[in-house]
Protein backbone atom coordinates (compact mmCIF):
# COMPACT_ATOMS: atom_id res chain seq x y z
CA UNK A 1 0.00 0.00 0.00
CA UNK A 2 2.55 2.63 -1.03
CA UNK A 3 0.19 5.49 -1.92
CA UNK A 4 -3.37 6.59 -2.56
CA UNK A 5 -4.83 9.47 -4.55
CA UNK A 6 -7.36 10.28 -1.82
CA UNK A 7 -7.27 8.69 1.63
CA UNK A 8 -10.30 8.85 3.93
CA UNK A 9 -9.53 8.06 7.57
CA UNK A 10 -12.68 6.68 9.20
CA UNK A 11 -15.47 4.32 8.22
CA UNK A 12 -18.51 6.13 9.61
CA UNK A 13 -21.26 8.00 7.82
CA UNK A 14 -19.15 11.02 6.80
CA UNK A 15 -16.27 8.94 5.45
CA UNK A 16 -18.37 6.47 3.48
CA UNK A 17 -20.67 9.14 2.05
CA UNK A 18 -17.64 11.14 0.90
CA UNK A 19 -16.12 8.05 -0.75
CA UNK A 20 -19.36 7.36 -2.62
CA UNK A 21 -19.68 10.95 -3.78
CA UNK A 22 -16.10 10.81 -5.09
CA UNK A 23 -16.75 7.75 -7.28
CA UNK A 24 -15.41 6.87 -9.80
CA UNK A 25 -12.27 8.57 -8.51
CA UNK A 26 -9.93 6.16 -6.74
CA UNK A 27 -10.32 6.37 -2.96
CA UNK A 28 -8.91 4.41 -0.04
CA UNK A 29 -10.90 4.20 3.21
CA UNK A 30 -9.03 3.18 6.37
CA UNK A 31 -11.14 2.11 9.37
CA UNK A 32 -10.05 0.92 12.84
CA UNK A 33 -12.75 -1.78 12.87
CA UNK A 34 -14.96 -3.53 10.32
CA UNK A 35 -17.10 -0.95 8.55
CA UNK A 36 -19.89 0.25 10.80
CA UNK A 37 -18.64 -1.52 13.93
CA UNK A 38 -16.73 1.42 15.37
CA UNK A 39 -18.85 4.26 13.99
CA UNK A 40 -20.97 6.33 16.35
CA UNK A 41 -23.18 7.27 13.38
CA UNK A 42 -24.38 3.64 13.30
CA UNK A 43 -25.71 4.13 16.83
CA UNK A 44 -27.68 7.30 16.08
CA UNK A 45 -31.28 6.76 17.09
CA UNK A 46 -32.95 10.05 16.22
CA UNK A 47 -32.45 10.59 12.52
CA UNK A 48 -31.58 13.41 10.17
CA UNK A 49 -32.96 16.93 10.44
CA UNK A 50 -34.27 18.27 7.13
CA UNK A 51 -36.76 21.08 6.52
CA UNK A 52 -38.69 19.32 3.78
CA UNK A 53 -42.15 19.11 5.35
CA UNK A 54 -45.15 21.28 4.58
CA UNK A 55 -44.84 24.66 6.30
CA UNK A 56 -41.19 24.16 7.21
CA UNK A 57 -38.31 26.08 5.61
CA UNK A 58 -34.51 26.09 5.71
CA UNK A 59 -34.74 29.51 7.34
CA UNK A 60 -36.78 28.05 10.22
CA UNK A 61 -34.28 25.20 10.54
CA UNK A 62 -31.45 27.73 10.57
CA UNK A 63 -33.13 29.77 13.30
CA UNK A 64 -33.61 26.75 15.56
CA UNK A 65 -29.97 25.81 15.02
CA UNK A 66 -28.78 29.32 15.87
CA UNK A 67 -30.82 29.39 19.08
CA UNK A 68 -29.44 26.02 20.21
CA UNK A 69 -25.91 27.12 19.27
CA UNK A 70 -26.08 29.93 21.86
CA UNK A 71 -24.82 32.78 19.73
CA UNK A 72 -21.67 31.46 18.09
CA UNK A 73 -22.87 29.47 15.06
CA UNK A 74 -21.73 30.63 11.62
CA UNK A 75 -25.06 31.83 10.22
CA UNK A 76 -24.12 31.46 6.55
CA UNK A 77 -22.77 27.94 7.05
CA UNK A 78 -25.91 26.89 8.95
CA UNK A 79 -28.24 28.24 6.25
CA UNK A 80 -26.18 26.56 3.55
CA UNK A 81 -26.46 23.24 5.34
CA UNK A 82 -30.22 23.61 5.81
CA UNK A 83 -30.65 24.47 2.12
CA UNK A 84 -28.76 21.35 1.06
CA UNK A 85 -30.65 18.97 3.35
CA UNK A 86 -33.25 17.90 0.79
CA UNK A 87 -30.63 16.99 -1.81
CA UNK A 88 -28.67 14.90 0.68
CA UNK A 89 -31.83 13.05 1.77
CA UNK A 90 -32.42 12.29 -1.92
CA UNK A 91 -28.86 10.93 -2.14
CA UNK A 92 -29.44 8.64 0.82
CA UNK A 93 -32.71 7.40 -0.67
CA UNK A 94 -30.84 6.64 -3.89
CA UNK A 95 -28.25 4.70 -1.88
CA UNK A 96 -31.06 2.54 -0.51
CA UNK A 97 -31.78 4.02 2.92
CA UNK A 98 -35.34 2.93 3.88
CA UNK A 99 -36.62 6.11 5.54
CA UNK A 100 -40.05 5.87 7.18
CA UNK A 101 -42.95 6.98 4.99
CA UNK A 102 -46.59 7.73 5.65
CA UNK A 103 -49.58 6.04 4.01
CA UNK A 104 -49.32 8.39 1.04
CA UNK A 105 -45.67 7.60 0.43
CA UNK A 106 -44.26 10.85 1.81
CA UNK A 107 -41.32 10.85 4.19
CA UNK A 108 -42.59 10.68 7.78
CA UNK A 109 -41.07 13.27 10.10
CA UNK A 110 -40.97 13.59 13.88
CA UNK A 111 -40.04 16.40 16.25
CA UNK A 112 -37.11 16.52 18.66
CA UNK A 113 -36.03 18.93 21.38
CA UNK A 114 -35.50 22.59 20.39
CA UNK A 115 -36.93 22.04 16.90
CA UNK A 116 -39.92 24.22 16.11
CA UNK A 117 -41.20 21.81 13.47
CA UNK A 118 -41.49 18.10 12.82
CA UNK A 119 -38.42 17.73 10.60
CA UNK A 120 -36.59 14.57 11.72
CA UNK A 121 -36.44 11.89 9.04
CA UNK A 122 -36.17 8.47 10.68
CA UNK A 123 -36.02 4.73 10.04
CA UNK A 124 -38.28 2.42 12.05
CA UNK A 125 -38.54 5.01 14.79
CA UNK A 126 -35.07 4.80 16.37
CA UNK A 127 -32.93 2.85 13.90
CA UNK A 128 -31.83 5.58 11.48
CA UNK A 129 -28.11 5.37 12.14
CA UNK A 130 -27.95 1.59 11.77
CA UNK A 131 -30.10 1.56 8.63
CA UNK A 132 -28.16 4.37 6.96
CA UNK A 133 -24.83 2.72 7.68
CA UNK A 134 -25.96 -0.68 6.42
CA UNK A 135 -27.13 0.86 3.15
CA UNK A 136 -23.92 2.82 2.65
CA UNK A 137 -21.67 -0.10 3.58
CA UNK A 138 -23.38 -2.27 0.98
CA UNK A 139 -22.98 0.47 -1.63
CA UNK A 140 -19.31 1.05 -0.75
CA UNK A 141 -18.46 -2.63 -0.99
CA UNK A 142 -20.07 -2.73 -4.44
CA UNK A 143 -18.13 0.31 -5.73
CA UNK A 144 -14.91 -0.74 -7.55
CA UNK A 145 -13.18 2.64 -7.11
CA UNK A 146 -13.26 2.37 -3.29
CA UNK A 147 -10.60 0.30 -1.54
CA UNK A 148 -11.37 -0.45 2.11
CA UNK A 149 -8.63 -1.23 4.64
CA UNK A 150 -10.21 -2.43 7.88
CA UNK A 151 -8.76 -3.07 11.34
CA UNK A 152 -6.03 -0.47 10.89
CA UNK A 153 -5.67 2.54 13.19
CA UNK A 154 -4.12 5.73 11.89
CA UNK A 155 -1.95 7.01 14.74
CA UNK A 156 -0.08 9.89 13.14
CA UNK A 157 -0.10 12.33 10.22
CA UNK A 158 3.12 12.87 8.28
CA UNK A 159 3.82 16.42 7.13
CA UNK A 160 6.40 18.10 4.93
CA UNK A 161 6.74 21.90 4.90
CA UNK A 162 3.29 22.32 6.46
CA UNK A 163 1.49 19.94 4.10
CA UNK A 164 0.07 16.57 5.12
CA UNK A 165 1.49 13.93 2.79
CA UNK A 166 0.73 10.64 4.49
CA UNK A 167 -0.22 8.67 7.58
CA UNK A 168 1.22 6.05 9.87
CA UNK A 169 -0.99 2.97 10.22
CA UNK A 170 -0.93 0.34 12.94
CA UNK A 171 -2.63 -3.03 13.15
CA UNK A 172 -3.93 -4.81 16.25
CA UNK A 173 -0.53 -6.45 16.88
CA UNK A 174 1.30 -3.13 16.79
CA UNK A 175 2.87 -3.54 13.33
CA UNK A 176 3.26 -0.18 11.61
CA UNK A 177 3.25 0.82 7.95
CA UNK A 178 3.12 4.06 5.97
CA UNK A 179 0.64 5.22 3.40
CA UNK A 180 1.19 8.33 1.31
CA UNK A 181 -1.73 10.26 -0.16
CA UNK A 182 -2.33 13.28 -2.35
CA UNK A 183 -5.27 14.33 -0.18
CA UNK A 184 -6.30 13.12 3.26
CA UNK A 185 -9.83 13.43 4.67
CA UNK A 186 -10.20 12.99 8.43
CA UNK A 187 -13.52 11.39 9.39
CA UNK A 188 -12.46 9.83 12.68
CA UNK A 189 -15.41 10.76 14.90
CA UNK A 190 -15.58 12.26 18.36
CA UNK A 191 -14.06 12.14 21.83
CA UNK A 192 -16.58 10.11 23.85
CA UNK A 193 -14.17 7.67 25.47
CA UNK A 194 -12.21 10.45 27.07
CA UNK A 195 -15.12 10.36 29.55
CA UNK A 196 -16.19 7.74 32.05
CA UNK A 197 -19.81 7.70 30.82
CA UNK A 198 -20.43 8.07 27.10
CA UNK A 199 -22.88 6.89 24.46
CA UNK A 200 -20.09 6.50 21.88
CA UNK A 201 -18.22 3.37 20.76
CA UNK A 202 -14.72 2.68 22.08
CA UNK A 203 -13.16 3.95 18.85
CA UNK A 204 -14.31 7.51 19.66
CA UNK A 205 -11.17 8.57 21.50
CA UNK A 206 -10.32 11.91 19.91
CA UNK A 207 -7.45 10.46 17.89
CA UNK A 208 -8.13 12.44 14.70
CA UNK A 209 -8.29 15.73 16.56
CA UNK A 210 -5.01 14.96 18.32
CA UNK A 211 -3.20 13.95 15.14
CA UNK A 212 -4.29 17.14 13.39
CA UNK A 213 -3.36 19.26 16.42
CA UNK A 214 0.07 17.64 16.71
CA UNK A 215 0.63 18.37 13.01
CA UNK A 216 -0.11 22.06 13.70
CA UNK A 217 -3.77 22.37 12.69
CA UNK A 218 -6.08 24.92 14.30
CA UNK A 219 -8.67 23.41 16.64
CA UNK A 220 -11.94 25.30 17.11
CA UNK A 221 -14.51 25.28 19.94
CA UNK A 222 -12.81 22.41 21.80
CA UNK A 223 -14.47 23.41 25.10
CA UNK A 224 -18.00 22.68 23.87
CA UNK A 225 -18.95 19.12 24.76
CA UNK A 226 -22.55 17.95 24.62
CA UNK A 227 -23.85 15.56 27.28
CA UNK A 228 -26.96 13.65 26.34
CA UNK A 229 -29.36 13.90 29.28
CA UNK A 230 -30.96 10.47 28.91
CA UNK A 231 -28.33 7.76 28.71
CA UNK A 232 -29.87 4.64 30.23
CA UNK A 233 -28.17 4.21 33.60
CA UNK A 234 -27.66 0.45 33.80
CA UNK A 235 -23.88 0.34 34.28
CA UNK A 236 -22.84 -0.41 30.70
CA UNK A 237 -19.88 1.07 28.80
CA UNK A 238 -20.77 2.58 26.42
CA UNK A 239 -24.02 3.69 28.01
CA UNK A 240 -27.06 2.86 25.85
CA UNK A 241 -29.14 5.81 24.75
CA UNK A 242 -32.80 6.64 25.26
CA UNK A 243 -33.37 8.74 22.16
CA UNK A 244 -34.60 12.30 22.46
CA UNK A 245 -37.46 11.35 20.18
CA UNK A 246 -39.07 9.64 23.18
CA UNK A 247 -39.49 13.02 24.83
CA UNK A 248 -40.70 14.36 21.52
CA UNK A 249 -43.46 11.76 21.70
CA UNK A 250 -44.46 12.82 25.22
CA UNK A 251 -42.22 10.91 27.64
CA UNK A 252 -41.37 12.97 30.74
CA UNK A 253 -38.49 13.23 33.19
CA UNK A 254 -39.26 12.55 36.84
CA UNK A 255 -37.35 11.95 40.05
CA UNK A 256 -37.73 9.01 42.40
CA UNK A 257 -40.89 10.57 43.88
CA UNK A 258 -42.49 10.89 40.44
CA UNK A 259 -42.09 14.69 40.36
CA UNK A 260 -41.38 16.30 36.99
CA UNK A 261 -38.40 18.59 37.50
CA UNK A 262 -37.79 20.16 34.08
CA UNK A 263 -40.93 22.30 34.16
CA UNK A 264 -39.33 24.54 36.78
CA UNK A 265 -36.12 24.91 34.78
CA UNK A 266 -37.27 25.87 31.26
CA UNK A 267 -40.53 26.77 29.47
CA UNK A 268 -40.01 23.85 27.08
CA UNK A 269 -39.51 21.43 29.99
CA UNK A 270 -38.27 18.07 28.62
CA UNK A 271 -37.85 19.58 25.15
CA UNK A 272 -35.43 22.29 26.29
CA UNK A 273 -31.94 22.34 24.73
CA UNK A 274 -29.83 19.37 25.70
CA UNK A 275 -27.37 21.23 27.92
CA UNK A 276 -30.21 22.54 30.11
CA UNK A 277 -31.87 19.13 30.36
CA UNK A 278 -28.50 17.48 31.11
CA UNK A 279 -27.87 19.90 33.99
CA UNK A 280 -31.39 19.28 35.28
CA UNK A 281 -30.86 15.52 35.31
CA UNK A 282 -27.39 15.96 36.85
CA UNK A 283 -28.82 18.12 39.65
CA UNK A 284 -31.41 15.48 40.58
CA UNK A 285 -28.73 12.80 40.70
CA UNK A 286 -26.40 14.99 42.76
CA UNK A 287 -29.25 15.67 45.21
CA UNK A 288 -29.87 11.94 45.59
CA UNK A 289 -33.40 12.11 44.17
CA UNK A 290 -32.64 10.02 41.10
CA UNK A 291 -33.67 10.74 37.52
CA UNK A 292 -35.98 8.64 35.35
CA UNK A 293 -37.64 8.72 31.96
CA UNK A 294 -41.36 8.03 32.28
CA UNK A 295 -42.69 6.61 29.03
CA UNK A 296 -45.53 4.62 30.53
CA UNK A 297 -48.25 6.83 29.04
CA UNK A 298 -46.42 8.28 26.06
CA UNK A 299 -45.62 6.37 23.94
CA UNK A 300 -46.95 3.73 26.38
CA UNK A 301 -48.18 0.61 24.60
CA UNK A 302 -46.62 1.78 21.33
CA UNK A 303 -43.13 1.80 22.84
CA UNK A 304 -41.83 -1.50 21.43
CA UNK A 305 -43.14 -0.81 17.96
CA UNK A 306 -42.10 2.86 17.86
CA UNK A 307 -38.70 2.50 19.56
CA UNK A 308 -37.54 -1.11 19.13
CA UNK A 309 -33.86 -0.47 19.90
CA UNK A 310 -34.55 1.26 23.21
CA UNK A 311 -37.16 -1.35 24.11
CA UNK A 312 -34.67 -4.15 23.53
CA UNK A 313 -32.06 -2.44 25.70
CA UNK A 314 -34.54 -1.94 28.53
CA UNK A 315 -35.81 -5.52 28.37
CA UNK A 316 -32.23 -6.85 28.42
CA UNK A 317 -31.75 -4.98 31.73
CA UNK A 318 -34.96 -6.33 33.23
CA UNK A 319 -36.98 -3.17 32.59
CA UNK A 320 -40.36 -3.03 30.88
CA UNK A 321 -40.69 0.56 29.63
CA UNK A 322 -44.46 0.27 29.37
CA UNK A 323 -44.65 -0.33 33.15
CA UNK A 324 -41.28 0.72 34.65
CA UNK A 325 -39.45 4.01 34.95
CA UNK A 326 -36.17 4.07 33.00
CA UNK A 327 -33.16 5.29 35.06
CA UNK A 328 -31.15 7.90 33.17
CA UNK A 329 -27.98 9.97 33.58
CA UNK A 330 -26.05 12.49 31.46
CA UNK A 331 -23.38 10.97 29.19
CA UNK A 332 -20.85 12.47 26.81
CA UNK A 333 -22.59 12.33 23.47
CA UNK A 334 -21.14 14.76 20.95
CA UNK A 335 -18.22 17.15 20.58
CA UNK A 336 -19.16 20.45 18.95
CA UNK A 337 -15.47 21.31 18.71
CA UNK A 338 -12.90 19.78 16.43
CA UNK A 339 -10.46 20.50 13.65
CA UNK A 340 -11.31 23.92 12.23
CA UNK A 341 -12.52 23.85 8.62
CA UNK A 342 -13.83 26.33 6.13
CA UNK A 343 -17.15 25.90 4.32
CA UNK A 344 -15.59 23.32 1.97
CA UNK A 345 -14.09 21.17 4.70
CA UNK A 346 -10.53 22.43 4.26
CA UNK A 347 -8.42 22.57 7.41
CA UNK A 348 -5.61 25.04 8.13
CA UNK A 349 -3.09 22.47 6.81
CA UNK A 350 -2.52 21.84 3.12
CA UNK A 351 -3.56 18.38 1.98
CA UNK A 352 -5.94 17.83 4.91
CA UNK A 353 -9.74 18.01 4.99
CA UNK A 354 -12.03 17.08 7.91
CA UNK A 355 -15.68 16.02 8.06
CA UNK A 356 -18.11 14.67 10.63
CA UNK A 357 -17.66 14.97 14.36
CA UNK A 358 -13.89 15.42 14.18
CA UNK A 359 -14.46 18.71 12.32
CA UNK A 360 -15.64 22.07 13.60
CA UNK A 361 -17.47 23.76 10.73
CA UNK A 362 -19.34 26.48 12.61
CA UNK A 363 -22.68 24.69 12.29
CA UNK A 364 -23.17 23.60 15.90
CA UNK A 365 -21.87 26.57 17.86
CA UNK A 366 -21.91 25.97 21.61
CA UNK A 367 -24.58 23.28 21.55
CA UNK A 368 -25.62 20.95 18.73
CA UNK A 369 -29.27 20.90 17.75
CA UNK A 370 -30.67 17.37 17.81
CA UNK A 371 -30.23 15.37 14.58
CA UNK A 372 -28.08 18.03 12.92
CA UNK A 373 -24.99 15.84 13.25
CA UNK A 374 -25.94 13.29 10.60
CA UNK A 375 -27.06 16.10 8.32
CA UNK A 376 -23.79 17.99 8.78
CA UNK A 377 -21.85 14.77 8.09
CA UNK A 378 -23.44 14.17 4.68
CA UNK A 379 -23.56 17.84 3.66
CA UNK A 380 -19.86 18.42 4.31
CA UNK A 381 -18.87 15.00 2.98
CA UNK A 382 -20.51 16.00 -0.31
CA UNK A 383 -18.80 19.40 -0.23
CA UNK A 384 -15.37 17.86 0.34
CA UNK A 385 -15.98 15.40 -2.49
CA UNK A 386 -16.94 18.27 -4.75
CA UNK A 387 -13.90 20.29 -3.68
CA UNK A 388 -11.54 17.38 -4.38
CA UNK A 389 -13.26 16.49 -7.66
CA UNK A 390 -12.95 20.07 -8.91
CA UNK A 391 -9.17 19.91 -8.57
CA UNK A 392 -6.66 18.25 -10.83
CA UNK A 393 -4.69 15.36 -9.40
CA UNK A 394 -3.31 16.60 -6.06
CA UNK A 395 -0.13 18.58 -6.68
CA UNK A 396 2.85 18.29 -4.36
CA UNK A 397 6.57 17.62 -4.51
CA UNK A 398 6.92 13.85 -4.95
CA UNK A 399 10.51 13.77 -3.64
CA UNK A 400 9.69 13.95 0.08
CA UNK A 401 6.93 11.39 -0.42
CA UNK A 402 9.32 8.92 -2.05
CA UNK A 403 11.79 9.57 0.74
CA UNK A 404 9.01 9.14 3.29
CA UNK A 405 8.05 5.79 1.80
CA UNK A 406 11.65 4.56 1.75
CA UNK A 407 12.44 5.62 5.30
CA UNK A 408 12.32 3.03 8.02
CA UNK A 409 9.02 2.53 9.81
CA UNK A 410 9.59 2.52 13.59
CA UNK A 411 8.34 -0.71 15.09
CA UNK A 412 7.49 -1.16 18.74
CA UNK A 413 5.18 -3.53 20.62
CA UNK A 414 1.85 -2.35 21.99
CA UNK A 415 2.33 -1.11 25.53
CA UNK A 416 -0.65 -1.79 27.77
CA UNK A 417 -1.18 1.06 30.23
CA UNK A 418 -4.91 0.80 31.02
CA UNK A 419 -4.50 2.74 34.26
CA UNK A 420 -3.61 5.87 32.27
CA UNK A 421 -6.72 5.70 30.14
CA UNK A 422 -8.90 5.01 33.19
CA UNK A 423 -7.48 7.92 35.16
CA UNK A 424 -7.83 10.18 32.12
CA UNK A 425 -11.53 9.26 31.78
CA UNK A 426 -12.14 9.86 35.48
CA UNK A 427 -10.34 13.22 35.35
CA UNK A 428 -12.31 14.44 32.32
CA UNK A 429 -15.62 13.37 33.86
CA UNK A 430 -14.89 15.03 37.20
CA UNK A 431 -13.39 18.30 35.98
CA UNK A 432 -14.43 18.75 32.31
CA UNK A 433 -17.94 17.35 32.50
CA UNK A 434 -21.46 18.74 32.82
CA UNK A 435 -20.26 21.32 35.38
CA UNK A 436 -16.79 22.92 35.43
CA UNK A 437 -14.83 25.49 37.40
CA UNK A 438 -11.40 27.08 37.16
CA UNK A 439 -9.85 25.15 40.04
CA UNK A 440 -11.02 21.82 38.65
CA UNK A 441 -9.85 22.61 35.13
CA UNK A 442 -6.41 23.57 36.42
CA UNK A 443 -6.24 20.27 38.32
CA UNK A 444 -7.29 18.45 35.16
CA UNK A 445 -4.55 20.09 33.11
CA UNK A 446 -1.97 19.07 35.68
CA UNK A 447 -3.13 15.46 35.69
CA UNK A 448 -3.39 15.27 31.90
CA UNK A 449 0.15 16.60 31.50
CA UNK A 450 1.51 14.02 33.92
CA UNK A 451 -0.40 11.20 32.19
CA UNK A 452 0.89 12.29 28.79
CA UNK A 453 4.46 12.15 30.09
CA UNK A 454 3.86 8.69 31.53
CA UNK A 455 2.23 7.32 28.37
CA UNK A 456 4.38 5.10 26.16
CA UNK A 457 1.78 4.24 23.54
CA UNK A 458 1.08 6.76 20.76
CA UNK A 459 -2.69 6.19 20.88
CA UNK A 460 -2.81 7.06 24.58
CA UNK A 461 -0.60 10.08 23.94
CA UNK A 462 -3.14 11.17 21.33
CA UNK A 463 -5.98 10.80 23.83
CA UNK A 464 -4.06 12.96 26.30
CA UNK A 465 -3.41 15.61 23.66
CA UNK A 466 -7.12 15.89 22.84
CA UNK A 467 -8.03 16.02 26.53
CA UNK A 468 -5.48 18.82 26.96
CA UNK A 469 -7.11 20.80 24.15
CA UNK A 470 -10.58 20.45 25.71
CA UNK A 471 -9.46 21.40 29.22
CA UNK A 472 -7.30 24.34 28.08
CA UNK A 473 -10.09 25.77 25.92
CA UNK A 474 -12.55 25.33 28.82
CA UNK A 475 -10.21 27.15 31.20
CA UNK A 476 -9.75 30.00 28.73
CA UNK A 477 -13.50 30.56 28.27
CA UNK A 478 -14.54 32.33 31.48
CA UNK A 479 -18.29 32.24 30.93
CA UNK A 480 -21.10 29.70 30.55
CA UNK A 481 -22.46 29.06 27.07
CA UNK A 482 -24.21 26.04 25.58
CA UNK A 483 -22.48 22.79 26.49
CA UNK A 484 -19.78 24.64 28.47
CA UNK A 485 -20.96 25.55 31.98
CA UNK A 486 -18.60 27.19 34.47
CA UNK A 487 -19.99 27.34 38.01
CA UNK A 488 -17.52 30.15 38.76
CA UNK A 489 -18.74 32.07 35.67
CA UNK A 490 -22.39 30.94 35.49
CA UNK A 491 -23.60 33.54 32.97
CA UNK A 492 -22.94 34.16 29.30
CA UNK A 493 -20.65 37.08 28.53
CA UNK A 494 -21.65 38.99 25.36
CA UNK A 495 -18.00 39.91 24.85
CA UNK A 496 -17.18 36.21 24.47
CA UNK A 497 -19.91 35.43 21.93
CA UNK A 498 -17.43 34.10 19.41
CA UNK A 499 -15.88 30.81 18.41
CA UNK A 500 -12.56 29.81 19.97
CA UNK A 501 -9.47 28.84 18.02
CA UNK A 502 -6.49 27.15 19.60
CA UNK A 503 -3.35 25.28 18.54
CA UNK A 504 -1.75 22.53 20.58
CA UNK A 505 1.22 24.81 21.23
CA UNK A 506 -1.12 27.47 22.65
CA UNK A 507 -2.93 24.87 24.76
CA UNK A 508 0.38 23.72 26.23
CA UNK A 509 1.20 27.35 26.98
CA UNK A 510 -2.08 27.69 28.90
CA UNK A 511 -1.30 24.50 30.84
CA UNK A 512 2.29 25.54 31.60
CA UNK A 513 1.11 28.86 33.03
CA UNK A 514 -0.72 27.23 35.93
Amino acid sequence: MPSSDILIVGGGLAGLFCALKLAPRRVTVVAPAPLGAGASSAWAQGGIAAAIGEGDTPQKHMQDTLVAGAGICDRDVVLGMANEAGARIDDLLAYGVPFDKDDEGHLAQSREAAHGERRIVRVRGDMAGHAIMQALIARVRATPSIEVIEDRTVEDLITHHGRVIGVMLRDAEGRREKLAAGAIVLATGGIGHLYRVTTNPAESRGLGLAMAARAGAIIADAEFVQFHPTAIDIGRDPAPLATEALRGEGATLVNRDGVRFMQALHPDAELAPRDIVARGVFAELQAGRGAYLDARKHPGGRFTEAFPSVAQICLSAGLDPTHDLIPVCPAEHYHMGGVWTDARGRTSLGGLWAIGEVASTGVHGANRLASNSLLEAVVFAARVAEDLSARDEPQFDIAPVESFLRSRVPQSPLIAQPHIEERLRDTMTTHCGVLRDGAGLRRALGVIGALEQEARDQLIKNMCATALMVAAAALAREESRGGHFRTDFPHADPNQARRSRLTLREARRIASGL
